[in-house]
């Protein structure tokens, strides 16, 4: 299922790429959220990564997001992974034309390894 969340960019961090040649790359936008802003953490992976070139802290964006969630070692952590961004009311530059081909990524794309990547997370 997917979600859409909307608001200002706050960060846009560099990718990130594993030893098993996974890659991610993680953004925070602040959300208005009656007296407190939220920020928001959300991360794209493999060819989505492409997706956060254009995006500059500051804009006003809109990101079309799913929810993933897993339990590792007795405790559950969730994240909000994107997979499709607007911002100032278009859509955000098209993928490479290799990855413009693949759909987005699924559970069932994910390397049946994939806990062992949880050591690499600082928490």
């Amino acid at each position: 299922m997917a979600y859409d969340l909307t608001g200002k960019v706050k960060l846009v961090q560099d990718a990130q790429t594993f030893g098993s040649g996974f890659t991610k790359r993680e953004m925070v936008v602040i959300v208005e959220d009656g007296k407190y802003p939220q920020e928001i953490n959300l991360e794209f992976i493999q060819d989505k990564v492409s997706l956060l070139d254009q995006i500059e802290v500051g804009q006003e964006v809109t990101v079309t997001f799913d929810i993933r969630g897993r339990e590792y070692n007795g405790r559950y952590f969730n994240n909000l992974q994107g997979w499709k961004i607007q911002a100032n009311g278009a859509a955000a530059p098209a993928p490479t034309a290799a990855a413009a081909d693949k759909p987005p990524v699924s559970d069932k794309d994910v390397p049946a390894d994939f806990n062992d990547y949880e050591d690499d997370i600082p928490f």
